[in-house]
């Protein structure tokens, strides 16, 4: 056996070839390279990314707890679409169904084996971005099945929405779907019953209303959107059915505002769709989407494979896939449980008024939402008799010379021309952290204030969901 260079291994790590002069790193070198020296190299890279925890425009988890480290440590290895190798990593997934079926009040089916109910579906995703598309490929095969019954033509389907996340931009591009989006009203920054069923007819294939936009933060008015589309179905006979996009909400509002019906107790609400890694803690990429139930995820897209071992169903648009996120998911309910939840939002939402209140002092600034119309979020603009003499993107260029990124964007039609900041209070955003960001908040207005920018009104998408 070789003896191994031992002066190579005493070499300083700077010293060492791979440290010592730029690399091709385009193109995949012809030898390999001492291990200590690439991660250093690529560590250090990574130190020029931003800090996660200053960036206020992420709905994101940036915050975990050791133990849920450890177990997506202890994961890593395991494929959560191999359900026959790791039954029991399965298991969980089908136990976090059941869990986010139950928390959004599904039907409960005692008797679902002897065909009397049929009980709620779903499965993990890579994210909500996911969850999303297959509840809209579920409404859009429901759709096309009905025409199909009644003779009637498939091939111009639509869906309504109010203001999305661009995933159903995605979603309608990719699936073939006119995307009728509906326009924001200044000072009504969501969609309005009148509006949805404005754009109805018999080729919707459903209604998407978001719990907690991105935009502003606010939950649409599902309830009352429901009670116009019973409304519509009376007159005309059209039944349309609506998903729920949750990405946020559907891990706020069942804990802090339990009295808000956005979920399976309405009748139309066929399928919900949320972030495991935004409100429900998780680490990024879970995703979740569950359908009231089993009639409501038609069966031509579900597949059964057998080449890992055993007959499998699957209905994700991904396969292979990490099962650590899913498994941390799963510790975050266990270990919280709903009085858990309700601590950590209830702490997210104290934070969220501290700041707005912080902010509210500079007395420049009109909220469109101060975190008491739906997520723990703060969004504002500046009050239309302040006369600053910098842009909100010239703002937001400052505090990014401190490390904090504070997203300014432009709202959708019919709000382009109304710029806005806002900030996400997620866990592990505390009040001292939003009292440091409000400190720099006060000294960059100052300073913005007596050294005015040049180019004050020059703006530039900074953040763009669409």
């Amino acid at each position: 056996m070789p003896l191994h260079n031992h002066k190579a291994n005493l070499d300083d790590l700077f010293t060492v070839e791979s440290m010592t002069k730029p690399l091709n790193v385009h193109r995949i070198s012809r030898k390999e390279r001492n291990p200590e020296a690439v991660y250093q190299m690529i560590h250090d890279e990574l130190l020029l990314d931003g800090n996660s925890r200053q960036n206020m425009a992420t709905f994101c988890s940036t915050w975990l707890e050791r133990e849920v480290q450890d177990l997506m440590q202890e994961c890593m290895d395991k494929n959560m679409i191999d359900k026959d190798e790791y039954p029991q990593t399965a298991e969980i997934e089908a136990r976090c169904v059941s869990m986010l079926a139950n928390l959004w009040n599904a039907k409960e089916c005692p008797g679902s084996e002897n065909g009397t109910c049929k009980p709620a579906i779903g499965c993990s995703t890579t994210g909500s971005s996911e969850a999303a598309m297959l509840g809209g490929m579920a409404l859009k095969w429901n759709w096309r099945a009905r025409q199909k019954a009644a003779g009637k033509p498939s091939d111009k389907p639509n869906l309504v929405c109010g203001p999305v996340q661009v995933c159903w931009h995605k979603f309608a591009r990719y699936w073939d779907i006119e995307l009728r989006e509906l326009p924001m009203h200044e000072g009504n920054y969501m969609s309005s019953p009148e509006d949805v069923i404005a754009h109805c007819d018999e080729n919707t294939i459903g209604v998407v209303q978001t719990l907690g936009t991105t935009f502003t933060g606010h939950y649409e008015p599902i309830e009352e959107v429901h009670a116009a589309l019973d409304k519509l179905q009376q007159e005309t006979g059209l039944n349309i059915p609506m998903h729920i996009d949750a990405a946020s909400g559907g891990f706020v509002a069942p804990f802090m505002q339990p009295e808000i019906k956005w979920d399976f107790r309405l009748p139309r609400v066929k399928s919900i769709n949320s972030s495991g890694h935004k409100f429900g803690l998780a680490p990024l990429g879970c995703g979740w989407v569950v359908w009231a139930t089993e009639d409501d995820l038609p069966e031509d897209l579900i597949f059964r494979v057998n080449y890992l071992g055993g007959q499998m169903p699957t209905f994700a648009l991904n396969f292979s896939r990490p099962g650590g996120e899913v498994i941390a998911q799963y510790y975050n309910l266990l270990r919280l449980g709903h009085e858990g939840y309700v601590k950590v939002q209830e702490a997210c939402f104290a934070a969220a008024e501290y700041f707005a209140a912080g902010l509210d002092q500079f007395g420049l600034f009109e909220f469109l939402n101060n975190s008491s119309k739906g997520l723990p979020l703060v969004c504002w603009k500046f009050k239309d008799d302040s006369k600053p003499p910098f842009s909100l993107y010239q703002l937001s260029d400052a505090l990014r010379e401190r490390g904090w990124l504070i997203p300014t964007y432009t709202l959708p039609p019919n709000c382009e021309e109304i710029p806005v900041q806002r900030i996400v209070v997620r866990h592990g955003t505390s009040v001292d952290l939003l009292y440091l960001l409000l400190k720099d908040f006060k000294e960059v207005i100052e300073e913005l204030t007596q050294t005015p920018p040049c180019g004050k009104d020059k703006q530039r998408a900074s953040f763009n969901h669409s």
